[in-house]
C-alpha cells in the first residue's frame, strides 16, 4: 500500500513539470508583446454575446466593445452571487490615469462622475454651490475673468477638474440652511390660454368697463330688462313736524320703498323710475288746536313719485319719446294752502302723459311735445268727523312744448325752449267765487354742456307768465331760472346745482297762485369708496302775490352714509329748516335727526 502511494506521487510531479514545460513558452512569446498585461475584471461585458465584446477596449486581443448605453448592463440581482462590478475610468481620463487605477489596486478609487457635475450656471446643484455670475451684454471680454474660474459664463467644465471634491467626515453642527419661500404666484392655479389671450392669432379680448360704484345694487336681469330695488326703514326725531308755532316734537319712522326697471335694447329704450315714501308720527294734536290752527290731529302722510320713460328710434335722425308720470303727496306742513280743523291732510295725485317726436337736421335739432295732465284733491277729513269737498282744486292741465337746438361744437349745444298751456278746473267758480281758468308759458334759453366731463348738465334763464280769466286775479309774472349742473370736482368729490321755478295754484281767496324759486346745492365726498358724506343746503322762495306774503325757506343737512356691502347700507342724517316769512307769527324752526338701513338687490 505504502509503495503505491509513492508511485501516485511521482507520477503526479512528473505530470505537473511536463506542463510547465509546455506553457513556458507561451509565457516568454506573451511578455515580447509592447501591450500591457492587463487582468481581466469581472464585468458585465464578460456576458456580452457579440464576439469580443467582453474584452476591454485597451486590449489588443479583442475589438472595441460596443458602448454601455447600447447594452443593457447586469445587476447582482441576475445570480445568486453579488458581482463588484467596477465603474469604468472617468470621462475624458487619459491612458495614463487607467493604468494607474490598474496599478493602484486595494487603495480607494474614484469611479464615474462627481455630484452635480452636470449641473449648468442654473437650476439645481446638489452640493449648494453658487453660481457664477452670467456675462451681461456689454460687458468687455477682458473682463469676463473676474466672474470666476469658471469662465463669463458661468459653465462647468468637461473633465470637471476644478470642482471641488465631496465633502467627508461627519456631519456639520451648523443647522442647514432653509430654502427662501416661493413667492406669491408659485402655487397659483394657471390660467386657460384663451382666457389669458396666448394663443396666436386670438383676437384681443373687449376690456371690462371699471365698475363706478362697487357698493352699488348689482340688479336682477329678467330677460333685457335690468331690475333694481331698494327699500329704506328709517326712524328719528323732528322738533316741529308740523311747522308751526309753538313748536311740539315727535318720534317718527319712514318707509321707502323704491324700484328701477331699465331695458338693455340696441335700439329704443325704456325706463321705470318709482319711489315712494310713508311717514309715520308718533304723536297727536290735540281737536281743539286741530280747530284753531292749520295742524291736523294726525301728521302721518305718504309721498310718490312714478316715471315711465320711452323712446322709439324710428330712423337714425328721428325718434318718438313719451312719458307717463304719478305724483302723489299733500301740501306742505305750515303751508296756508291748509285749512283749519283737519284731522288728516288731504291727500292729491296729478297724473300726466307726455308724446313727442324730435329730427336732427344735419346740426340742428327739432323737438316737439304735448302734455296732458289732471291733478285732483281727496275730501278734507275735520276733526268733528265730517267731510270737506276739495273739488274746487281739481283741474286739467293742456300744454305744447316747442324746442330748437343746435350742436355748436362737441360738448356744446345751445337751445331756445318755449311752452304755453291751459288749466280748466273742474268747477268754473271755486267756493270762494273765483273764476281760477288761466293760460300761460314760458321761454327760455341756455345751453347743454359737456366740458371735459367736468361739468355736465344744463342751464337756461328766462320769463314766465300766467294770466287768470277772472280779472280779480290779475297776472303772475316773473324770472324763470333753470339748471341742473355736475361739477366732478376730483375723482372723490362732486358738486351739484339744481334750479326751479313754478306757478302753483293756491285755493286762497284773492290769491292768482305762487310764483316759486327753489335752488339747492350739494357737495358729495367719498372719505372711503365705502363712507360717503353729502353737505347739502337749499334756498326756497315762496311769493303769494294778492296775499303780500312772501316767505324764505332755508334748509342745511349732512348726511353720512356706511356702505357695508352692495346689499346693505346704513344712513344717518341731520337736517335743520328755517322759515322766514313776511307775516309775523309764522316764523318756525326744525331740527330732524334720522337714522336708518338700506336694503337692496
Amino acid at each position: 500500500m505504502e509503495s503505491e502511494g509513492q508511485g501516485r506521487v511521482l507520477r503526479t510531479a512528473r505530470r505537473g513539470r511536463a506542463q510547465l514545460s509546455r506553457a513556458l513558452p507561451l509565457c516568454l512569446v506573451l511578455g515580447t508583446t509592447a501591450a500591457p498585461a492587463a487582468a481581466q475584471g469581472l464585468t458585465g461585458d464578460l456576458f456580452n454575446p457579440a464576439p469580443g465584446g467582453f474584452a476591454p477596449k485597451q486590449s489588443p486581443l479583442g475589438t472595441v466593445a460596443q458602448s454601455r448605453s447600447d447594452q443593457p448592463s447586469r445587476t447582482s440581482s441576475d445570480d445568486d452571487t453579488p458581482l463588484a462590478v467596477p465603474m469604468p475610468p472617468r470621462l475624458g481620463g487619459t491612458r495614463g490615469q487607467g493604468q494607474n487605477q490598474g496599478q493602484n489596486r486595494g487603495l480607494d478609487q474614484s469611479y464615474g462622475s462627481p455630484a452635480a457635475s452636470g449641473a449648468a450656471s442654473t437650476g439645481y446643484d446638489s452640493l449648494g454651490r453658487k453660481k457664477a455670475a452670467r456675462l451681461k451684454p456689454g460687458v468687455r471680454a477682458g473682463a469676463a475673468a473676474i466672474l470666476g474660474p469658471n469662465g463669463p459664463n458661468g459653465a462647468v467644465p468637461a473633465n470637471n477638474a476644478s470642482l471641488p471634491p465631496v465633502p467627508r467626515g461627519p456631519l456639520p453642527s451648523t443647522s442647514p440652511k432653509i430654502a427662501p419661500p416661493p413667492s406669491t404666484t408659485a402655487n397659483v392655479t394657471p390660467v386657460a390660454p384663451s382666457i389669458a389671450d396666448s394663443i396666436v392669432g386670438q383676437p384681443l379680448r373687449r376690456r371690462l368697463k371699471i365698475d363706478d360704484d362697487p357698493f352699488g345694487a348689482p340688479g336682477i336681469y329678467y330677460g333685457s330688462f335690468l331690475s333694481k330695488a331698494a327699500v329704506e326703514l328709517s326712524g328719528g326725531y323732528d322738533s316741529n313736524p308740523a311747522r308751526v308755532n309753538p313748536a311740539k316734537g315727535s318720534a317718527f319712522y319712514v318707509v321707502a320703498p323704491e324700484i328701477v326697471v331699465a331695458s338693455n335694447w340696441e335700439r329704443h329704450a325704456l325706463i321705470a323710475d318709482l319711489r315712494g315714501a310713508f311717514t309715520g308720527y308718533g304723536t297727536t294734536y290735540p281737536a281743539d288746536i286741530s280747530a284753531s290752527s292749520g295742524v291736523p290731529t294726525v301728521l302721518d302722510r305718504p309721498d310718490f313719485t312714478g316715471r315711465i320713460d320711452g323712446r322709439i328710434d324710428v330712423t337714425r335722425d328721428t325718434r318718438i319719446n313719451s312719458e307717463l308720470r304719478l305724483r302723489i303727496a299733500t301740501d306742505n306742513p305750515g303751508s296756508p294752502n291748509i285749512e283749519v280743523g283737519l284731522a288728516r291732510y288731504p291727500i292729491y295725485a296729478t297724473a300726466g302723459a307726455t308724446l313727442g317726436a324730435d329730427h336732427d337736421f344735419n346740426r340742428f335739432n327739432v323737438a316737439l311735445s304735448g302734455t296732458v295732465d289732471h291733478t285732483s284733491y281727496q275730501w278734507s277729513k275735520l276733526t268733528d268727523g265730517s267731510t270737506s269737498s276739495n273739488d274746487d282744486r281739481d283741474f286739467s292741465q293742456y300744454g305744447g312744448i316747442g324746442r330748437l337746438s343746435y350742436d355748436l361744437k362737441p360738448g356744446v349745444k345751445p337751445f331756445i325752449e318755449g311752452e304755453g298751456d291751459t288749466r280748466v278746473h273742474d268747477l268754473p267758480v271755486d267756493f270762494s267765487g273765483f273764476r281760477r281758468d288761466s293760460v300761460g308759458g314760458y321761454v327760455k334759453g341756455g345751453t347743454t354742456f359737456e366740458l371735459t366731463r367736468l361739468i355736465t348738465g344744463e342751464a337756461a334763464v328766462g320769463w314766465t307768465t300766467r294770466t287768470y280769466q277772472d280779472p280779480r286775479l290779475g297776472t303772475i309774472s316773473g324770472l324763470l331760472t333753470s339748471a341742473s349742473l355736475v361739477w366732478t370736482v376730483t375723482p372723490l368729490t362732486t358738486a351739484k346745482f339744481i334750479a326751479t321755478s313754478s306757478i302753483d295754484e293756491s285755493p286762497l281767496p284773492g290769491v292768482p297762485g305762487v310764483l316759486t324759486h327753489a335752488y339747492t346745492w350739494q357737495v358729495e365726498h367719498a372719505f372711503r369708496r365705502w363712507l360717503i358724506g353729502t353737505a347739502r343746503f337749499g334756498y326756497a322762495t315762496y311769493d303769494y302775490q294778492g296775499l303780500g306774503r312772501f316767505d324764505n325757506a332755508f334748509t342745511a343737512s349732512v348726511d353720512l352714509v356706511y356702505k357695508l356691502t352692495r346689499h346693505f347700507q346704513i344712513k344717518g342724517q341731520i337736517r335743520e329748516d328755517w322759515l322766514d316769512s313776511s307775516i309775523p307769527g309764522f316764523n318756525t324752526q326744525a331740527t330732524v335727526v334720522t337714522l336708518g338701513v338700506r336694503v337692496q338687490q
